[in-house]
Protein backbone atom coordinates (compact mmCIF):
# COMPACT_ATOMS: atom_id res chain seq x y z
CA UNK A 1 0.00 0.00 0.00
CA UNK A 2 1.48 3.20 -0.95
CA UNK A 3 1.62 5.95 1.49
CA UNK A 4 -0.91 8.23 0.27
CA UNK A 5 -3.17 5.20 0.48
CA UNK A 6 -2.22 4.78 3.97
CA UNK A 7 -3.01 8.16 4.30
CA UNK A 8 -6.36 7.97 3.09
CA UNK A 9 -7.12 4.83 5.25
CA UNK A 10 -6.18 6.77 8.76
CA UNK A 11 -8.44 9.44 7.80
CA UNK A 12 -11.15 7.21 7.22
CA UNK A 13 -10.88 5.36 10.24
CA UNK A 14 -10.07 8.14 12.43
CA UNK A 15 -13.81 9.51 11.16
CA UNK A 16 -15.27 6.40 12.10
CA UNK A 17 -13.77 7.11 15.29
CA UNK A 18 -14.87 9.87 16.42
CA UNK A 19 -18.17 9.64 14.52
CA UNK A 20 -18.69 6.89 16.84
CA UNK A 21 -17.80 8.67 20.01
CA UNK A 22 -19.78 11.41 19.08
CA UNK A 23 -22.54 9.71 17.99
CA UNK A 24 -22.81 7.20 21.17
CA UNK A 25 -22.07 10.56 23.83
CA UNK A 26 -24.39 13.10 21.69
CA UNK A 27 -26.69 10.96 19.92
CA UNK A 28 -26.82 10.26 16.22
CA UNK A 29 -29.53 12.78 16.04
CA UNK A 30 -27.56 15.57 17.84
CA UNK A 31 -24.01 15.60 15.64
CA UNK A 32 -24.03 17.69 12.97
CA UNK A 33 -21.14 16.26 9.88
CA UNK A 34 -19.58 19.62 11.21
CA UNK A 35 -18.92 18.41 14.67
CA UNK A 36 -17.64 15.27 12.63
CA UNK A 37 -15.22 17.34 10.69
CA UNK A 38 -13.89 19.34 13.36
CA UNK A 39 -13.45 16.31 15.97
CA UNK A 40 -11.60 14.81 13.25
CA UNK A 41 -9.32 17.62 12.42
CA UNK A 42 -10.43 18.77 8.77
CA UNK A 43 -12.37 20.56 6.64
CA UNK A 44 -16.31 19.53 5.64
CA UNK A 45 -14.61 19.49 1.85
CA UNK A 46 -12.12 16.43 2.72
CA UNK A 47 -14.79 14.74 4.95
CA UNK A 48 -17.46 14.62 1.97
CA UNK A 49 -14.23 12.74 0.05
CA UNK A 50 -14.53 10.32 2.55
CA UNK A 51 -18.47 9.85 2.66
CA UNK A 52 -21.15 11.93 1.24
CA UNK A 53 -23.63 11.98 4.89
CA UNK A 54 -23.24 11.44 8.50
CA UNK A 55 -26.06 9.38 7.40
CA UNK A 56 -23.55 7.18 5.27
CA UNK A 57 -21.22 7.13 8.60
CA UNK A 58 -23.81 5.71 10.99
CA UNK A 59 -23.96 3.24 8.28
CA UNK A 60 -20.97 1.94 7.89
CA UNK A 61 -20.85 1.97 11.91
CA UNK A 62 -24.29 -0.10 12.12
CA UNK A 63 -22.35 -2.34 9.43
CA UNK A 64 -19.26 -3.10 11.61
CA UNK A 65 -21.56 -3.50 14.58
CA UNK A 66 -23.38 -6.36 12.41
CA UNK A 67 -20.81 -7.97 11.27
CA UNK A 68 -19.46 -8.92 14.62
CA UNK A 69 -22.43 -10.34 15.29
CA UNK A 70 -22.60 -12.44 12.73
CA UNK A 71 -19.49 -13.52 12.95
CA UNK A 72 -20.07 -15.33 16.21
CA UNK A 73 -23.75 -16.21 15.76
CA UNK A 74 -23.08 -19.92 14.49
CA UNK A 75 -25.23 -22.41 16.28
CA UNK A 76 -23.64 -26.11 17.43
CA UNK A 77 -27.43 -27.89 18.46
CA UNK A 78 -25.63 -30.27 19.96
CA UNK A 79 -23.72 -28.57 22.56
CA UNK A 80 -25.56 -25.07 23.03
CA UNK A 81 -23.60 -24.41 26.21
CA UNK A 82 -20.38 -24.52 24.23
CA UNK A 83 -21.63 -21.53 21.62
CA UNK A 84 -22.76 -19.62 24.59
CA UNK A 85 -19.28 -19.95 26.41
CA UNK A 86 -17.60 -19.03 23.25
CA UNK A 87 -19.63 -16.07 22.60
CA UNK A 88 -19.16 -14.50 26.07
CA UNK A 89 -15.22 -15.09 25.52
CA UNK A 90 -15.24 -13.22 22.01
CA UNK A 91 -17.28 -10.87 23.18
CA UNK A 92 -14.95 -10.13 26.06
CA UNK A 93 -11.86 -10.65 24.70
CA UNK A 94 -12.95 -8.10 21.74
CA UNK A 95 -13.75 -5.77 24.63
CA UNK A 96 -10.73 -5.79 25.80
CA UNK A 97 -8.44 -5.70 22.56
CA UNK A 98 -10.68 -3.31 20.83
CA UNK A 99 -11.65 -0.29 22.98
CA UNK A 100 -14.14 0.56 19.95
CA UNK A 101 -16.36 -2.37 20.29
CA UNK A 102 -17.45 -1.48 23.73
CA UNK A 103 -18.70 2.00 21.85
CA UNK A 104 -20.30 -0.47 19.17
CA UNK A 105 -22.51 -2.09 21.16
CA UNK A 106 -23.54 1.47 22.84
CA UNK A 107 -24.52 2.37 19.20
CA UNK A 108 -26.21 -0.76 17.82
CA UNK A 109 -28.60 -0.47 20.93
CA UNK A 110 -28.94 3.25 20.14
CA UNK A 111 -29.58 2.63 16.98
CA UNK A 112 -32.18 -0.38 17.89
CA UNK A 113 -34.37 2.44 20.02
CA UNK A 114 -33.61 5.35 17.25
CA UNK A 115 -36.67 5.95 16.17
CA UNK A 116 -35.58 9.10 13.63
CA UNK A 117 -32.43 6.49 12.29
CA UNK A 118 -32.06 6.44 8.76
CA UNK A 119 -34.14 4.04 6.42
CA UNK A 120 -31.14 2.18 5.43
CA UNK A 121 -30.14 1.56 9.05
CA UNK A 122 -33.68 0.33 9.84
CA UNK A 123 -33.45 -2.04 7.25
CA UNK A 124 -30.03 -3.48 8.52
CA UNK A 125 -30.57 -3.83 12.03
CA UNK A 126 -33.38 -6.02 11.28
CA UNK A 127 -31.16 -8.95 10.34
CA UNK A 128 -29.83 -9.55 13.46
CA UNK A 129 -31.48 -10.33 17.20
CA UNK A 130 -29.40 -12.28 19.14
CA UNK A 131 -32.29 -12.61 21.91
CA UNK A 132 -34.31 -14.23 19.63
CA UNK A 133 -32.00 -16.31 17.42
CA UNK A 134 -31.06 -17.73 20.90
CA UNK A 135 -34.37 -19.16 22.18
CA UNK A 136 -34.16 -22.45 20.31
CA UNK A 137 -30.70 -22.84 21.35
CA UNK A 138 -31.68 -22.50 24.67
CA UNK A 139 -34.51 -24.94 24.31
CA UNK A 140 -31.88 -27.84 23.10
CA UNK A 141 -29.78 -26.85 25.73
CA UNK A 142 -32.73 -27.75 27.99
CA UNK A 143 -33.42 -31.01 26.37
CA UNK A 144 -30.31 -31.57 26.39
CA UNK A 145 -29.83 -31.09 30.56
CA UNK A 146 -27.19 -28.54 29.87
CA UNK A 147 -29.37 -25.44 30.36
CA UNK A 148 -31.44 -24.84 33.45
CA UNK A 149 -35.28 -24.54 33.20
CA UNK A 150 -36.97 -21.58 32.74
CA UNK A 151 -38.76 -19.44 30.19
CA UNK A 152 -36.20 -19.53 27.15
CA UNK A 153 -36.59 -16.16 25.78
CA UNK A 154 -36.29 -14.87 29.85
CA UNK A 155 -32.78 -16.54 29.86
CA UNK A 156 -31.92 -15.89 26.56
CA UNK A 157 -32.62 -12.15 27.35
CA UNK A 158 -30.40 -12.17 30.65
CA UNK A 159 -27.72 -13.58 29.19
CA UNK A 160 -27.79 -11.12 26.16
CA UNK A 161 -28.91 -8.01 28.28
CA UNK A 162 -25.87 -8.52 30.83
CA UNK A 163 -23.37 -9.25 27.86
CA UNK A 164 -24.51 -5.21 26.57
CA UNK A 165 -24.94 -3.91 30.20
CA UNK A 166 -21.01 -5.45 30.54
CA UNK A 167 -20.15 -3.46 27.18
CA UNK A 168 -21.87 -0.28 28.12
CA UNK A 169 -19.96 -0.19 31.65
CA UNK A 170 -16.72 -0.42 29.04
CA UNK A 171 -17.23 1.94 26.70
CA UNK A 172 -17.65 4.37 29.61
CA UNK A 173 -15.33 2.91 31.92
CA UNK A 174 -12.43 1.29 29.96
CA UNK A 175 -10.44 0.65 32.99
CA UNK A 176 -13.20 -1.47 34.85
CA UNK A 177 -11.80 -5.13 34.91
CA UNK A 178 -13.65 -7.61 32.51
CA UNK A 179 -15.95 -10.58 34.18
CA UNK A 180 -15.41 -13.83 33.48
CA UNK A 181 -17.76 -15.33 30.61
CA UNK A 182 -17.67 -18.51 32.69
CA UNK A 183 -19.87 -15.66 35.35
CA UNK A 184 -21.74 -14.51 32.46
CA UNK A 185 -22.69 -18.72 31.07
CA UNK A 186 -24.01 -19.84 34.61
CA UNK A 187 -26.51 -17.35 34.27
CA UNK A 188 -27.76 -20.41 31.62
CA UNK A 189 -25.99 -23.11 33.33
CA UNK A 190 -27.85 -26.02 35.21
Amino acid sequence: MSKREVQKEQRRKKILSVSLDLFIRKSYNATRMSDIAEKADMSMGLFFHYFASKEKVYEELVQIGLAGTQGFMQFDQENPLVFFEAAATNVFTMLKEKPDAAKIFVLMAQAQHNAEAPQAVKEMLVQVDNIELSIALIEAGQRNKTIREGNPKALSTAFWCSVQGIAEELALHPDVPTPEPTWIVDILRR
